[in-house]
Order: C-alpha cells, then sequence, then structure tokens
C-alpha cells in the first residue's frame, strides 16, 4: 500500500494525473506524461506567479510557520505562498533529493505512521533517513523563511571560444536545476534546438565554473521549472529571447521564459513596453491555451492597467486588440476553440469601441464561433458599460433574460461601470453605507466602480476610500473587508498621493485585520508599480 501511495504522491508533485482516479474531460488515457507536462506548465504560469508575487509583498510568511498568532491569523495565510510556493517547494524537494531517494523516504514515513498522525518533522526524519543530504537543513531554508531567491547566470568565455557557468544567487536556499542550452535552427533561424540540459547544484562552487562548450543561443536557468527562483538572462540570451521565443519547442521551458519576463518587468528591468511586443510578436504562433491565458492576463490588468501611464494605454490596449484578433483569425478553422475563446474574451476586455462588440451582442455571436453564452454577454455588457455604449436599460433588459445569481452580479458590475456621476454615486452607497449587498454583490459591484479610462469621474472617490473602506470593515467583517481591500480598492490611481494616503490610512486609522492585510499588499503593488513607472 505504501508504495501506492508513494507513486501516488510523486504523480502529484510532477503534474501527472492519478491512474486510480477518472481523468480530466479531453485527457488522453495513453498520454499521460504529455498531459503532466501540460499540467505543470499551466501551474507555473497562471499558479506559480501568485506565489511569486505574494513572497514579495510585507505579508509573507514562511511555507511552514513555527507558530501562528491565532485562526484568523492562520486563514489569512490561504494564500499563493502555502499553495503556490509550497507545491514548488515539494516539486523542488524531489529534485534535490532524486526521486529514488524521495520514494524511499515517503514509504518509510507511511510505514511508521499508517493508521496515525505526524507533523512535519516526522516526515523531513524520515525523508532524512533515505538520504546522506542533509534534509532538516533544506527544510529550515525552504519552509521557514520568507522571500524568492535570484539566480543570474555568468558567463566567461576563454580564448580558444568555449564558454563556462557560473550561477550568482541572490538568496540563501540550496536549489538544483536544470540549464537548458539552445542554439538556432540551421534551417529556421526563428526556431531553437535543445543541444543539450545539465544539472546544477546551486550554490555553485565559483572556482569550478561549468563548461558549456560553444556558447549557447539562449541560456536558459531553471529549464523544466523544478525550483522556485526568479531567473535571468545574459545579454546574448535575451536578445534570443526577444526574437524566437515561439520558437522554443517544449511549452513549459516557454512558461519559464515568460515568468522570467514577467518577473523582470514587476522588478524595473524590462519596459512593460518591451514586454507587450514580445507577446505581440510571439503569442500569435502560441499553441498552448495556459500560456495564452497567463500572458494575456498579466499584460491586460498589471501592463496596460497598471504599469503603463494613461498616456501610453491606448496605444497598448490598441497592440492588444490587434494580437486577440490574429489569435482570432488563427482558430477560424474551429481546431482551437479554447485558445478562440481566450482571444474572445481578452478582445472583450480591451476593446476601445464598442462598434465591434455591439455588433456580437446583437447577433448573439462571434462570427465563427463561439455563440455567446450569458458569461460572454455579460462580459461584452460589462465593456460597453464601460465605454458608455450602453444604459441602465439595457442592463435590466439582460438580467430579465439571464435573472440567475451570476447574472445579478453582472448586472451589478455593469451598473457600477457606467460612466456617468449617478451611476457612481449609487454605486458607492450600495458598497460603503447601505450595508445589503451579499459578499458576492459587493464584489461586483466593486469590480465595476474603478475603471482606468474613468479615472477623472471617480477621481474624488479615491480620497473617500480609505475611510469608507475602514468603516464597512469594522461594520461587516472579516469577508467584506477583504473584498473591501482587493477588489474595491483604486488599482488604478497609481500616484504618490495615493500611495500616500494608504500609508496614513495604515498608521492612523486602525483598520480591521483582514483589511489590513489587504491594504498592506495593495499598497505594496502599488508602490512597485510607481517604481515601474519610474524605471
Amino acid at each position: 500500500m505504501g508504495r501506492h501511495l508513494a507513486e501516488r504522491v510523486l504523480r502529484r508533485v510532477h503534474g501527472l494525473p492519478d491512474p486510480h482516479r477518472s481523468q480530466p474531460r479531453g485527457v488522453r488515457g495513453d498520454s499521460p506524461r504529455k498531459w503532466g507536462t501540460d499540467t505543470w506548465t499551466d501551474f507555473g504560469v497562471t499558479r506559480k506567479p501568485w506565489g511569486y508575487d505574494a513572497d514579495q509583498r510585507p505579508s509573507t510568511h514562511p511555507v511552514a510557520p513555527e507558530a501562528v498568532d491565532d485562526t484568523a491569523s492562520a486563514l489569512l495565510n490561504f494564500d499563493g505562498i502555502s499553495y503556490a510556493k509550497g507545491a514548488s517547494a515539494l516539486r523542488q524537494l524531489v529534485a534535490w533529493l532524486g526521486e529514488k531517494d524521495f520514494l524511499a523516504g515517503i514509504n518509510t514515513h507511511f510505514t511508521r505512521h499508517k493508521f496515525g498522525n505526524a507533523t512535519l518533522a516526522d516526515f523531513i526524519d524520515s525523508l532524512a533517513a533515505a538520504t546522506e543530504r542533509d534534509v532538516h537543513a533544506w527544510a529550515d531554508s525552504w519552509l521557514r523563511t520568507t522571500g524568492v531567491d535570484t539566480l543570474t547566470p555568468d558567463i566567461t568565455t576563454a580564448p580558444d571560444g568555449t564558454c563556462a557557468l557560473t550561477v550568482e544567487r541572490d538568496g540563501s536556499r540550496p536549489h538544483r536545476i536544470t540549464v537548458g542550452l539552445y542554439d538556432r535552427d540551421l534551417n529556421d533561424e526563428a526556431r531553437l534546438t535543445l543541444r543539450r540540459r545539465l544539472e546544477l547544484d546551486i550554490p555553485q562552487d565559483p572556482a569550478e565554473p561549468q563548461p558549456l562548450g560553444k556558447r549557447p543561443a539562449l541560456l536558459l536557468l531553471n529549464d523544466g521549472d523544478l525550483t522556485y527562483a526568479k531567473v535571468r538572462f545574459d545579454p546574448e540570451s535575451f536578445t534570443t529571447v526577444r526574437a524566437a521565443l515561439s520558437g522554443l519547442p517544449d511549452p513549459l521551458t516557454r512558461a519559464v521564459v515568460w515568468n522570467a519576463l514577467r518577473n523582470a518587468v514587476r522588478d524595473g528591468h524590462l519596459p512593460p513596453t518591451a514586454y507587450l511586443q514580445t507577446a505581440r510578436a510571439h503569442l500569435p504562433h502560441e499553441t498552448d491555451l495556459a500560456l495564452v491565458q497567463g500572458v494575456l492576463a498579466f499584460a491586460t490588468t498589471h501592463v496596460a492597467g497598471r504599469y503603463l501611464s494613461a498616456a501610453d494605454r491606448p496605444a497598448a490596449l490598441a497592440t492588444l486588440t490587434d494580437l486577440c484578433r490574429d489569435l482570432i483569425r488563427r482558430t477560424e478553422d474551429g481546431s482551437q476553440p479554447g485558445l478562440r475563446l481566450t482571444a474572445v474574451r481578452h478582445l472583450i476586455d480591451v476593446a476601445a469601441h464598442p462598434d465591434t462588440l455591439s455588433s456580437w451582442l446583437s447577433e448573439g455571436t462571434v462570427p465563427g464561433g463561439p455563440e455567446l453564452d450569458p458569461e460572454l454577454r455579460w462580459r461584452i455588457l460589462g465593456r460597453l458599460a464601460v465605454l458608455g455604449a450602453i444604459d441602465d436599460d439595457v442592463i435590466e433588459a439582460e438580467l430579465v433574460q439571464d435573472p440567475s445569481a451570476s447574472g445579478q452580479e453582472g448586472a451589478a458590475r455593469c451598473r457600477a461601470a457606467l460612466p456617468d456621476p449617478e451611476s457612481k454615486r449609487r454605486a458607492w452607497e450600495e458598497m460603503f453605507t447601505t450595508d445589503h449587498l451579499s459578499n458576492y454583490l459587493f464584489t461586483a459591484t466593486a469590480q465595476g466602480f474603478w475603471q482606468p479610462e474613468q479615472a477623472d469621474l471617480v477621481r474624488a472617490y479615491v480620497e473617500r476610500y480609505w475611510t469608507d473602506a475602514v468603516a464597512v470593515a469594522a461594520r461587516r467583517g472579516p469577508a467584506i473587508a477583504a473584498a473591501a481591500g482587493r477588489w474595491a480598492f483604486p488599482a488604478h490611481a497609481v500616484s504618490p498621493d495615493t500611495l500616500r494616503r494608504g500609508e496614513q490610512c495604515l498608521r492612523e486609522a486602525d483598520p480591521i485585520p483582514a483589511l489590513r492585510r489587504k491594504l498592506v499588499d495593495e499598497l505594496d503593488d502599488l508602490a512597485r508599480a510607481l517604481r515601474v513607472r519610474e524605471a
């Protein structure tokens, strides 16, 4: 029994389907390895950034803290660190130990503690019994500390033209990583071919750099995404990435590259416009749905919505619109419905003019598909509301057709997004004065209220937010406090004045813990956006 449990744990670590459980729809039973790679690609590009972001905020915490003050604090820690970083640490543990020793360790653990309870210390003891490596030190550095290590390649060239690699580590954790060496395809300059992969233990002895042979066109640290760390590129590799990212053969490799570019933007090392240009050049050729979703989400919400100034936003939306149109054209044959649906959704979100969306809405379908289900109809109506192309009557008519709970949320989101003073006043009172909105309707209203295109219209509410959010959180408790801190926060208002007012609120207004946690995180994100703009 222990052997089977060990195998199931290992499958979960690698993102492989469990043969003892039913597989997701659309997954071929004869290709588990491919599905597993795709699953970790999905995790790497959609969930792992959640961990990276959370781990760089003031509210960061260890994966396994020594102690938690109370249950309220424990609930706040169910976040990207506990989930995304925790899963990534487990994957790194398997790579660091090796599968053989890991399996032996967890089999020992199951045998020792069958039909009983066990602690983290018991688990670490079991793994330590199966290896000569210092698992207790590994656990202390990985599970008891906070923050993200950064790995940077340093490539030196000898007189004979051969190269060697030393990996510089900004951080304190041990890592076992794979380094991918890629060359230009001699028959197609837009494609890259894998020369080989090297396994390295970090920290590396600086006196013994890793020989590479001739310099590769691209050297990629953490190829295969075995560890949890930010990775950088050497200048030549970065040039290659900008020119040939879509020519990398493995979607998981492309996910590692896209995450590296994302982190570079957030850290002020890569201009947001360069990220958009890279997406415009390579995303139309992407075949992995998770990668398209992840890149478009970051480009829309963070790059166009926060990191670029209001003056630069129209050009960014135009770039994203063209990109989505290319994806829609590429999927006209119906062979990739998921990719097409993703492109349609994001085109709706970035549309700067109402004509195309109004046409889709009136016809009930996107030409060539998909037909508009309620989710797409409300999404279109939400964007049309932002653009001032519909009114309350249109929203009410749609609500008659879809009076479901999701329809109620869609209507609330649309009403709050209407670009007129009365709609904004009414939405604000519903969120912060009347106290009659459910948690879901509060969130939907908040999601519609702040729009970058309406910054002048809602400017006065940015000042009111700090007092009103503290008050509603105190009246209505942690759930509404979390929604007020996350969804009702004026994230679009990236300015030193917004940051100053928020920091003053934390010092003087005494928000309840659930709201304070969200405000601390949102203000840290706002400060990061300011640094990106100034870089």
